[in-house]
């Protein structure tokens, strides 16, 4: 049941997110440097608030003490300084946390509208044609590096043709009050007189960075999709479906594209952690100022506090979409409602 999985991945949850904080925890003693200087993220500490501040963060108790204050200062907000700017990790993560969600949003939804029709067709034995020129594509766009194929935009786009801007969300000559933090819903709530033409301005930079980040999970949906519906179109009740007089679309719209989608939900959920590290790979290269290019930053300027909070935050974006995948395949299958743990 529903209720029964719900729990078990609460149970889920509480393993992962102990061994997360423990891993971040560790990561105070295992980087370079005092662990108070890696905790507070403050540099050069006089010794009478280095004193005051090792009370603080318990650094005279064992580590079982140190570990639960950690996790006290985490429920609290108190993620640490950051050691470039000055400013609270925890604030700065989720500033710029939207702006990643935003992009593997429309990435999905892109590789949605595209990749399941081009598999559905791939899977059509009327169309043989069809089948290789789409795994064709398809193949070429998996092995293709990412950041070749941005750059590939990049020279076309942008510095050939002149149509798409190369970094960033919006032209500075837009002025958008930050309500959400995602930059199309924002514009909408907006009442500038500019809205129309911001908007405009902001599809424009979402373009490559989209396109970019839904090159992988189009191709292997392609795959993916084109192999269930093989599957499926091949198994009695939809031929029987057909014996009855049902036409092509209606034995697909009825009975074949909702099971040959279940393969597809679980793929996304087993591939969203290799999604987010493309999304870092995409944020770096269009100057996206999303949470991978902020973590990349922090890495390259050694800011551990920043690190450790972008990889929690991270870790959790993958959990919380891996159930919320889960999710959607129990509502797609009726069978992985009632089906069972344990039994044989």
């Amino acid at each position: 049941m529903m209720g029964g999985y719900l729990l078990r991945k609460a149970y889920l949850l509480v393993f992962v997110t102990v061994g997360v904080t423990i891993f971040a925890f560790s990561l105070n003693f295992l980087f370079p440097g005092d662990a108070l200087s890696n905790m507070t993220g403050l540099q050069n500490i006089e010794p009478a608030l280095a004193a005051e501040l090792s009370k603080i963060y318990k650094l005279d108790s064992n580590v079982v003490f140190q570990y639960w204050a950690y996790i006290g200062r985490l429920l609290d907000g108190n993620w640490g300084v950051s050691f470039t700017n000055g400013m609270g990790v925890y604030s700065q993560v989720f500033n710029v946390l939207p702006a990643t969600i935003e992009l593997a949003f429309y990435a999905l939804l892109y590789s949605f509208i595209v990749a399941i029709p081009l598999g559905i067709l791939a899977s059509d034995v009327r169309k043989p044609w069809l089948d290789k020129p789409i795994l064709a594509l398809s193949l070429i766009g998996f092995s293709m590096p990412i950041f070749w194929f941005a750059l590939i935009l990049i020279l076309i786009f942008s510095i050939n043709l002149g149509w798409l801007p190369i970094s960033g969300r919006l032209s500075l000559i837009y002025e958008i009050p930050t309500v959400t933090g995602f930059i199309l819903v924002d514009i909408l709530l907006s009442d500038v007189s500019y809205k129309n033409e911001a908007l405009y301005d902001a599809f424009k930079h979402l373009a490559m960075p989209t396109l970019v980040l839904a090159a992988y999970p189009t191709t292997v949906l392609i795959r993916t999709t084109r192999q269930a519906m093989h599957n499926v179109l091949d198994t009695s009740y939809v031929k029987a479906a057909k014996a009855k007089g049902l036409s092509n679309l209606q034995v697909l719209t009825r009975h074949a594209l909702r099971n040959g989608l279940l393969p597809v939900i679980q793929m996304l959920g087993t591939h969203f952690g290799t999604l987010i590290t493309l999304a870092m790979v995409t944020e770096v290269i269009f100057s996206w100022p999303g949470l991978g290019s902020w973590l990349v930053d922090a890495i390259h300027q050694r800011d551990y506090p920043a690190i450790q909070g972008g990889l929690m935050v991270m870790s959790g974006m993958v959990f919380i979409a891996t159930i919320l995948f889960d999710i959607l395949y129990m509502a797609f299958d009726p069978l992985a409602r009632r089906r069972g743990y344990g039994k044989i």
